[in-house]
């Protein structure tokens, strides 16, 4: 599949404009901190299309523009614009979204293991893998602010215990929304648009899920029939 920066949706290509704008203003003002962090960012941004290039995955528009999105709220405006400190709700916001979308991703690769025969898949392990998947990112995550805080002076985990407990909370609702999202789907439900991006990316990647729609015994029911 060859490397394509078209149809990435337009709220994609709004946040490219302002890191790339960024990056010229820092360097034309000698301002190399947001020079730096601009580019940098803008460099982790184009993370999806190098996945979806790289592994012949076609990821929705939704899911790069919600990545892009993450990825710009969290290095660019959380911490050049020092957004974490001026909002109290901003950490909380995407510790919640991290851990949902980190449990879809989780949810989608399982269920890419049984090529998506919904009837080999048990629902409820694989509503817990993606849970606990979602979680184990969360934690992975506080564990690298401690390491960081403590090897390198920084102040990333901000009031400490308090802090690392609640984006642990907010991990754990997060990835029960997306284990509930999964669940639902498996169960032919609705889940609001959780669902509708299951449905979105199963669409567009067929050949990951072959069995998708096959009951389980369908050649025997069939042979039955005859």
């Amino acid at each position: 599949m060859p490397f394509s920066l078209a149809n990435k949706g337009l709220a994609t290509y709004v946040v490219w404009t302002v890191l790339l704008g960024a990056t010229v203003t820092g360097l034309a003002s000698s301002n190399w901190s947001l020079a730096a962090v601009g580019f940098t960012t803008f460099l982790l941004t184009l993370l999806p299309v190098f996945f979806s290039t790289r592994f012949a995955v076609k990821l929705p528009v939704s899911f790069v523009s919600m990545i892009v999105i993450f990825i710009f709220a969290t290095i660019f405006l959380g911490e050049a614009f020092d957004f974490y400190e001026q909002y109290w709700w901003w950490d909380v916001l995407l510790h919640g979204g991290s851990a949902v979308g980190f449990g879809l991703f989780s949810f989608l690769l399982v269920f890419m293991l049984f090529q998506g025969d919904r009837y080999s898949a048990p629902p409820i392990a694989i509503a817990f893998i993606t849970f606990s998947c979602a979680v184990a990112v969360g934690v992975s995550w506080e564990i690298l602010e401690f390491a960081a805080d403590g090897l390198f002076g920084l102040n990333m985990q901000k009031s400490g215990l308090q802090d690392t407990m609640w984006d642990l909370i907010v991990d754990g609702l997060g990835g029960t929304f997306a284990a509930l999202g999964g669940f639902f789907y498996l169960k032919g439900k609705e889940l609001g648009g959780l669902t509708n991006l299951i449905e979105e990316f199963i669409a567009l990647n067929k050949q990951f899920f072959a069995k998708l729609g096959k009951p389980k015994n369908s050649k025997r029911n069939r042979s039955e029939g005859e």
